[in-house]
């Protein structure tokens, strides 16, 4: 999980916290806010939990582990308390070195890329429709050479394809 800044005219900066799954890279979670707090970098962990699992309350993320850097919002007692209530395990990326939060780190850059760089943007809603489509459209059609050129999606699909023959 991380977190970018967006500039938009009327909001100030913005920003946008998504959630991806080392595994297969979906984004399974992605938040535009106008306050890039605690709160917000949880919504879309809840965004994943309820998509993948259709819940979010006690244990809804057992087994799972959040690899996350040492910001504010994700050291933040409520954060931490809430991850413990979801049963999520806490992975902590290396103080400084970014490339070991790579995944997600990886993907705002992809998000920025065609998404964000070189748009002007009005305010905060406007950020939200344009980085839920592209969530939308990276998920089904973006080629990634780690999972043989296959979308997140369809790296997903293939997984569970092979997990019940």
């Amino acid at each position: 999980t991380d977190g970018i800044r967006i500039q938009t005219v009327e909001d100030g900066w913005v920003w946008g916290c998504s959630e991806v799954d080392h595994f297969d890279a979906c984004c399974v979670g992605l938040h535009a806010v106008k306050i890039g707090n605690r709160f917000a970098a949880l919504q879309p962990i809840a965004q994943g939990l309820q998509a993948e699992f259709g819940a979010t309350g006690k244990d809804a993320g057992k087994g799972l582990k959040l690899r996350r850097d040492h910001g504010t919002p994700d050291t933040a007692d409520d954060f931490l308390k809430q991850g413990e209530f979801w049963g999520i395990d806490t992975s902590f990326a290396f103080v400084a070195e970014p490339q070991t939060n790579g995944v997600v780190e990886r993907f705002n850059r992809t998000l920025k890329e065609p998404a964000i760089h070189g748009h002007s943007f009005r305010n905060v809603e406007e950020v939200r429709a344009v980085v839920s489509a592209f969530k939308d459209r990276y998920n089904r059609h973006w080629r990634l050479e780690k999972r043989g050129f296959m979308s997140p999606r369809e790296a997903r699909q293939s997984s569970a394809i092979r997990k019940a023959a």
